[in-house]
C-alpha cells in the first residue's frame, strides 16, 4: 500500500522558486545571445566603415606598391609620403593648414553668433507669424546645398568679394567668400531654439522686470543655460568648415587661399599624380576632427540630448 503524501506549502514554494530560477536563467541566456549577436553585427558594420580610413593610413606610410590592392598590413613603412606632402607642389602644405584654421575660426564664430541671436526671438518672443517663420525656415532643409550654388555665386560676385586690389584685403575677401554662404545655419537655428524652449520663462520675465534689455537677457541667461547645445553646434560647424571642398574650389581664384580639404588636390601636381602624398594629407586632415570630438564628446552628446528633449 502506497502512502499518501499531502502537498505542503513548503514544497509548493520550493517548486515555484526552482521554476522561476530556471525561467530567469533562460531569459538571461537568451539576452546574452541576443546581445552577442547584436555586438557581432555592430562590429562587422564598424569594420566595414573603418576600413577605408585604415586603408588610407597604411597607403600613406607605404613608400611603394599598388595603392589599389586591398590589404591588412603594409608591405613596408616609411615617412617619405609625409615629407613630400609637407613640401607640397603648387601650394605649400602649411599654407593650406593656415587657410583652414582662419576659415574655421571665422566661420564657427560668426555662424554660432548668428544662430544664437536668431533663435532667441523665435523661442522666447511673441509676435505675429513667429511659428510660421520658423516652419518656413525649416522647410528650406529639404533643398540640397547644391541648389544654392548659382545664387550664392552671383551674390558673392555682386558683393565684390573676388576683386583684386590689395593682397591683404583680397585675402580677407576670399576668406569671407568661403564663409559667407554658410553663416545662416538652419540646423543651428533649430537646435538652439529647442534648447531655448527648455529655459523657464519666469527667468526672462524676472530679468525684464529688473530692467534688463533683451541683449542682456540673451547674454547673461540664454547663453549660459544653452552652453552645451552651443558647444555641440560649434563642433558640427567646425567639422563642416574644416571639410570645405566644393564651394572653395569653385569660388577661390587664388590657389594659395584654398583650405586643406580643397587644397589636397594641389598635392598631385600639374603633370603627375602623387596619390600617396594625397593620402598622407588626408590622414593629417582627419586628425584635428578626431581631437575635437575626443575632447568635446561629452558636451556634444549633452547638447544634442538637451536639444532633442526641448
Amino acid at each position: 500500500m502506497i502512502p499518501h503524501i499531502k502537498n505542503s506549502p513548503g514544497i509548493q514554494v520550493d517548486t515555484f522558486a526552482v521554476t522561476a530560477a530556471k525561467l530567469k536563467a533562460r531569459r538571461k541566456q537568451r539576452r546574452r545571445l541576443t546581445d552577442l549577436l547584436a555586438y557581432a553585427v555592430l562590429i562587422v558594420i564598424a569594420l566595414i566603415m573603418l576600413y577605408p580610413f585604415y586603408w588610407t593610413f597604411i597607403t600613406s606610410i607605404e613608400p611603394t606598391g599598388n595603392i589599389y590592392e586591398a590589404k591588412i598590413l603594409p608591405k613596408s613603412v616609411g615617412i617619405r609620403n609625409y615629407a613630400e606632402m609637407w613640401k607640397g607642389t603648387t601650394v605649400p602644405f602649411w599654407r593650406l593648414i593656415l587657410n583652414s584654421v582662419i576659415i574655421c575660426t571665422l566661420g564657427v564664430t560668426l555662424t554660432v553668433t548668428l544662430a544664437t541671436l536668431a533663435a532667441y526671438p523665435l523661442a522666447k518672443m511673441r509676435f505675429p507669424g513667429r511659428d510660421l517663420i520658423f516652419y518656413a525656415i525649416l522647410a528650406l532643409m529639404v533643398l540640397p546645398n547644391e541648389s544654392g550654388l548659382i545664387v550664392n555665386y552671383i551674390t558673392t560676385i555682386k558683393l565684390g568679394l573676388l576683386q583684386q586690389t590689395n593682397p591683404v584685403i583680397d585675402a580677407i575677401r576670399q576668406y569671407m567668400a568661403v564663409v559667407l554662404p554658410g553663416l545662416a545655419s538652419i540646423v543651428g537655428l533649430f537646435l538652439l531654439r529647442q534648447a531655448y524652449l527648455t529655459i523657464p520663462l519666469e527667468l526672462i520675465e524676472a530679468a525684464r522686470i529688473d530692467g534688463g534689455s533683451e541683449l542682456t537677457i540673451w547674454r547673461r541667461i540664454m547663453l549660459p543655460l544653452a552652453a552645451p547645445t552651443i558647444a555641440a553646434f560649434a563642433i558640427l560647424e567646425f567639422v563642416a568648415y574644416w571639410n570645405s571642398f566644393l564651394w572653395a574650389r569653385i569660388m577661390l581664384p587664388d590657389k594659395n587661399m584654398l583650405p586643406l580639404s580643397a587644397g589636397l588636390l594641389e598635392l598631385s601636381g600639374t603633370f603627375s599624380t602623387n596619390s600617396r602624398a594625397v593620402m598622407a594629407g588626408a590622414v593629417i586632415t582627419i586628425i584635428p576632427i578626431l581631437i575635437v570630438f575626443a575632447f568635446g564628446q561629452k558636451y556634444f552628446m549633452k547638447g544634442l540630448e538637451g536639444a532633442v528633449k526641448g
